[in-house]
């Protein structure tokens, strides 16, 4: 028998001919089109599919992109990054947190600035390394600086199940989780006026998929139903996304307006049941969470419920955590790349003074950003 290699699991939705094919057709549909379409892609992965595969060289110029807000690590705001950086500076603190986050400027500096400074700040693959440093360090405080959507949410909460089932005493969490439906519904029915003029212009989204796997297609039911959007959940091959804004453009053609899931594969309508049942023990929604460039969104982010205050870091640090709003750089557009009214091109640093060797702006930090993305693969646009 031929032993299965990884490659020959994607290899068929990176198929050449089937993109093309896909292109063909949504050419031919979208010369049925009434007027122009454009596509939020809400998720960073998908952003780079994009860019990476030159789909958008692809389609007819009457479909286009607006890259949304969906990298978790663009849209931490400086407040939030500030926190990070001064905890990690605490007496007896090891800061943990994600890769990406080591990079991504505060006012202060970055973590990385702060691990230069003497502060021990370690970056893991999976939240459960934090088991195995707060083991080795029984002296020390483990801070977990917990970032991501719904995806990542579900690991911070076993986490914290394992820390209060296995007894450990020196593990807290700074909890920074956001959900996607209350920033998609923030684009579309806005408070802010920058944001809400540009409400016309996103006319449908592509779901993101692995948010999808936990929560399930269900938390876009709303968009088609109340504000006339139809949602298309989709996987990150580029096979996937082109099947998907097929989907999307067809919908346009026949006058419907629905939920549909194109990445059915792994994505079911009830999601992760058995995830959300841990999310929904140990975290409920904040009043507000600031996302960097659309400001304070109601119910958006979550936090530890108040019976595991113990374990909270904003809790037993607030005397020593601001509460205080900081701008962005004023050259900085990450704001309006992140609402989708601005591409990475358009900005005077882009490629000049912020490039991922020296970013300015979060969104060329993350591997998931747009800027990132652009600044990548730009040279085939």
């Amino acid at each position: 028998m031929e032993q299965l290699e990884l490659k020959n699991l994607y290899d068929g939705f990176r198929d050449a001919p089937t993109i093309k094919a896909y292109a063909k057709l949504i050419e031919e549909d979208a010369k049925k089109l009434q007027s122009p379409i454009n596509i939020m892609e809400v998720c960073g992965g998908h952003t780079h599919t994009i860019m990476k595969y030159g789909l958008l060289q692809l389609l007819p110029k009457n479909i286009k992109f607006i890259h949304g807000p969906g990298c978790p690590v663009c849209i931490i705001p400086k407040e939030r990054i500030d926190h990070a950086y001064i905890l990690s500076m605490q007496e007896d603190v090891i800061l943990v947190t994600l890769g990406d986050m080591i990079k991504v400027p505060g006012s202060k500096g970055s973590l990385q600035d702060a691990r230069s400074r003497g502060a021990d700040v370690r970056f893991v693959y999976s939240p459960f390394d934090c088991l195995k440093i707060a083991r080795q360090n029984p002296t020390k405080k483990i801070i977990f600086f917990a970032i991501g959507f719904e995806t990542t949410t579900p690991m911070s909460a076993a986490l914290l199940d394992s820390v209060i089932k296995e007894g450990i005493y020196n593990i807290f969490f700074h909890i920074n989780h956001v959900r996607v439906p209350e920033v998609m519904r923030e684009l579309i029915k806005s408070r802010d006026v920058h944001v809400d003029s540009y409400n016309n212009k996103i006319d449908a989204f592509l779901g993101p998929s692995h948010v999808s796997v936990i929560s399930g297609s269900k938390i876009y039911e709303e968009f088609p139903r109340d504000y006339n959007r139809p949602v298309v959940v989709s996987g990150f091959e580029p096979v996937d996304v082109m099947q998907a804004i097929s989907m999307s453009v067809k919908q346009f053609v026949e006058g419907r307006c629905e939920l549909e899931t194109q990445y059915k594969r792994v994505v079911t309508y009830d999601g992760n049941l058995k995830a959300q049942e841990l999310i929904d023990t140990y975290f409920e929604q904040r009043e507000l969470f600031k996302w960097r460039g659309l400001g304070n969104i109601p119910k958006s982010g979550l936090k530890l419920k108040p019976e595991f205050e113990a374990y909270d870091a904003e809790v037993i640090y607030k005397d020593v955590l601001p509460l205080g709003e900081i701008e962005d750089h004023k050259l900085c557009i990450c704001g309006d790349i992140l609402r989708g009214m601005a591409n990475p091109p358009e900005c005077t640093l882009f490629g000049t003074a912020c490039k991922p060797s020296s970013p300015i702006g979060s969104c060329m930090v993350s591997s998931e950003g747009a800027c990132s993305a652009y600044y990548k693969y730009g040279n085939l646009l």
